[in-house]
């Protein structure tokens, strides 16, 4: 009697599937996107299924034909449910691939409150459409599902997310972009509801630039003259904000991230961009993309902003202070009356970790500088605690006078005091090769300059000192200002988004030329623009860089930040990337 019975029930969840939804093997509940009959461009070859479930021995193609969308379990009981992830897979619209990311990405978003649901498109590719029709068909049709369900499942209609994958990355630009371009005719009165969504995590996007959008990867890297962003993305009235993220070995060309954030920009959107260094296609950063949601309060309201300062107030990792002078008396080049002093400090560390040095000095628009301040000590104190030697420099400010460029004096001093460094690093158990430099604003400028122009001379040698070289091995850029002819003395009128506002000439991208850490604001009046045209131009050249920017977050976002959010956390990339240099 018992085995009749759970036959019965096996029967009736069959019925139930194939009525519009069912449970999963999981318990989890599957609605189907589309009536039946219904489905526009119903082609013969299409299926609706992830990998895992369509490889089975037993997998009917005819019984999964209809996009779905499968409602994963809600977050614990008890606690509040602060919006809706719809999780998109990849495969390059020849089927749903990434089962694994979209286990991650459930079990993530769940645990920090969000109702989770995988949306499955169907795949392979139509035949006589475009690559992504039938599946931005159905991702239209998926999130105004998603949107009636809201009352239902406990959230907010307007808190709707997408996190993505590749292929499934492009659809999810034109859901974040044009939804307001109809990609089918109405069904049914559920088309009555609007279909955008109010946030996007975006990985690898495929198909982005025009040599590569008809389904291939970008034949050439998304370099050339005649090498355009897809025009398939209208940034539309509704575009929400983004967090994008690609490796820049992706042979979908990372440019493809880069051009998007320029025309989230163009379109005054909150927009992050993240790019890491010598990886390939894949998703990476997805800490980065839930710190870009509490930024823009999608969970919930910020934390009180804590001062940098105060959490790094504490010298005790460090074991000595050496200070000296950068010049020997007399001998120092373009010497002006009205400029400071410069010198520089060693910071050693009480227990050294790694025999890599890091050169740090501040910014200042070139008027001033401060190597106590809040862009100096609490990275020299973070990197002592962690092992590393510290040399902080005080360049020359104001800016030079008799025609010389406001950049030249300090230029001198940094190139002086990487070949002090050098010449002394081996003497103090330490790496002359391994050294790299960081500043910030007008120091970011100063770092780009370091990084980009070491075998230009900027003075005549003095001494036995000036035998060294002055390359680098690493910069750190923090939010540099001057990088581009949009504001070479001042901040970017056009927000360095124009083809027009290109690389200052300075840099001159030399042979000796080395990967950056790029950390800026996305609301920065030094716009973020310079970070991402210069990541693209070393990228270019062959150098893989790192790049961050953070939504809304202003010059100097670290000063004060709130907990949990990048501009709290910069700190960590750093060390992160400093990770590649022992």
């Amino acid at each position: 009697m018992k085995k009749t019975h759970c036959t019965q029930y096996v029967r009736q969840l069959i019925l139930l599937f194939f009525a519009g939804f069912c449970l999963s093997a999981f318990g989890w509940e599957r609605e189907l996107v589309w009536p039946k009959g219904k489905m526009p461009d119903a082609q013969p070859h299409q299926i609706a299924a992830m990998t895992d479930e369509a490889g089975r021995k037993d997998f009917k193609a005819d019984k999964h034909r209809v996009a779905y969308l499968e409602w994963f379990d809600a977050p614990a009981k008890g606690t509040p449910v602060l919006g809706c992830m719809i999780l998109i897979s990849g495969g390059s619209y020849q089927n749903c691939c990434d089962v694994g990311l979209i286990r991650q990405w459930r079990e993530t978003f769940t645990r920090l409150g969000f109702q989770c649901v995988n949306f499955v498109y169907r795949t392979p590719r139509p035949e006589g459409l475009p690559i992504y029709q039938t599946a931005w068909e159905d991702g239209q049709r998926a999130v105004r599902m998603v949107r009636s369900e809201a009352a239902k499942r406990g959230f907010d209609p307007e808190r709707i997310g997408v996190i993505s994958m590749s292929a499934g990355s492009h659809l999810a630009t034109l859901l974040a972009t044009s939804s307001l371009t109809r990609s089918y005719a109405p069904v049914d009165n559920l088309d009555s509801l609007p279909c955008h969504i109010n946030w996007a995590i975006i990985n690898a996007p495929a198909y982005a630039t025009t040599d590569g959008e008809t389904g291939t990867p970008a034949t050439r890297q998304g370099y050339g003259t005649d090498v355009r962003l897809s025009s398939v993305f209208k940034f539309d009235e509704r575009t929400c904000p983004v967090s994008l993220h690609h490796g820049g070995n992706d042979p979908y060309t990372p440019n493809g991230s880069t051009l998007l954030y320029r025309e989230w920009r163009k379109h005054k959107v909150p927009a992050e961009l993240h790019l890491y260094p010598n990886k390939g296609h894949g998703a990476f950063g997805l800490e980065r993309g839930i710190e870009f949601m509490r930024q823009m309060g999608f969970m919930g309201p910020l934390q009180p902003e804590e001062d940098l300062m105060q959490r790094f107030a504490s010298d005790e990792a460090r074991r000595d202070r050496v200070v000296e002078d950068v010049w020997p008396e007399g001998k120092m080049p373009s010497a002006q009356e009205h400029q400071c002093r410069p010198y520089l400090e060693w910071h050693f560390p009480r227990e050294l970790k790694t025999r890599a040095i890091l050169i740090i000095y501040s910014g200042g628009s070139y008027e001033g500088n401060n190597p106590d301040g809040f862009e100096v000590a609490p990275a020299r104190r973070y990197l002592n605690e962690r092992g590393m030697t510290v040399v902080t420099l005080k360049y020359r400010t104001p800016r030079p006078k008799d025609g010389l460029a406001k950049h030249t004096t300090a230029w001198q001093d940094l190139q002086r005091t990487i070949r002090i460094v050098r010449s002394k690093a081996e003497s103090l158990g330490l790496d002359p090769n391994q050294i790299g430099i960081m500043g910030s604003s007008a120091g970011g400028h100063l770092t780009l300059m370091g990084v980009t122009s070491s075998l230009h001379q900027s003075y005549l040698p003095i001494d036995n000192i000036d035998r060294q070289p002055c390359n680098v091995q690493w910069g750190i850029a923090v939010y540099p200002a001057y990088a581009l002819t949009d504001g070479a003395d001042g901040h970017n009128t056009h927000g360095g988004n124009d083809d027009s506002d290109l690389l200052v000439p300075e840099f001159s991208f030399d042979l000796k030329t080395v990967p950056v850490l790029f950390l800026h604001g996305d609301g920065d009046g030094y716009a973020s623009m310079g970070s991402v045209k210069t990541w693209e131009k070393m990228r270019s050249m062959g150098v893989q860089s790192e790049l961050h920017t953070l939504v809304t977050r202003p010059h100097c976002f670290q000063r004060t930040a709130s907990p949990g959010t990048g501009s709290y956390t910069w700190l960590d990339r750093i060390g992160d990337f400093l990770l590649n240099f022992k």
